[in-house]
């Protein structure tokens, strides 16, 4: 199973701590987000990376030689030149990647520090298609993509979801998809671009077939990771995430 990682966003959020670049390749412990994405896919033998790619696309062309060579994952680049309208385009982007995953895929947001047996669990889930839940997430710094669930299934993906549900958790960002759910993918993705769903996020993709209930949850309660997205993330990253990182938990 192939992965795709997302990274064409300008980080607009983030202002002047980007440093004019990509987000994926800030450091944290030493490492950037970038080099860790690569690193646990090694691990976890995944064989091939395909990196979605924006804003400043030639600060991460120079790293990925660099990290193909180091960690033995493949990587292939693949360029979203609209990437300053909605992130549909950057799964528009990724199509040929889809298209050709026989044995399904995982899709990651590339602005996640993590530790990496999230990934494990989601790969070895028993769910063929599934996203990654963590039921004790906070609205304090940003309105996260909640999943509401019954009986353990997601049946929402939404910021803001208010209703009625046995739990509700915050999306991590990572997702397989099953060879079986890829033609799905595939068609919302084509539809969405040719209209005014150009503007919108590739979340709006994923919550038509979370509300199919073509996604089951994997649990990563209590397992250390955060989203990227404010200066204070940066902040909290290396003061509470880096550490337990670095501790295994």
């Amino acid at each position: 199973m192939n992965a795709i990682l997302y990274a064409a966003g300008r980080a607009t959020r983030l202002g002047s701590h980007a440093c004019g670049r990509p987000k994926v390749l800030l450091e944290f412990g030493g490492l950037s987000l970038l080099e860790r994405h690569v690193m646990w896919l090694g691990r976890l033998g995944v064989p091939k990376l395909f990196v979605v790619t924006g804003y400043r696309r030639e600060c991460l062309e120079a790293e990925l030689p660099r990290l193909e060579a180091r960690y033995g994952v493949a990587i292939e680049e693949m360029f979203n030149a609209d990437f300053a309208e909605g992130s549909a385009l950057s799964m528009h982007a990724s199509l040929p990647a889809l298209e050709s995953a026989g044995d399904g895929v995982l899709l990651m947001d590339a602005d996640v520090l993590y530790d990496g047996r999230l990934l494990w669990r989601l790969i070895e889930s028993s769910h063929r298609t599934a996203l990654l839940v963590d039921c004790a997430y906070s609205t304090a710094d940003d309105d996260p993509v909640l999943v509401p669930m019954r009986d353990g299934k997601p049946f929402d993906f939404i910021k803001r979801w208010r209703g009625t549900a046995d739990s509700v958790g915050e999306s991590v960002g990572f997702f397989k998809i099953s060879a079986a759910d890829l033609p799905r993918l595939i068609a919302e993705t084509r539809a969405r671009i040719r209209g005014p769903g150009r503007a919108e996020s590739y979340d709006d993709i994923l919550r038509v077939l979370v509300r199919e209930g073509r996604f089951g949850a994997v649990d990563a309660t209590g397992m250390p990771w955060t989203e990227i997205d404010f200066p204070g993330d940066i902040e909290h990253a290396n003061r509470v995430i880096v550490p337990a990182l670095e501790t295994g938990g």
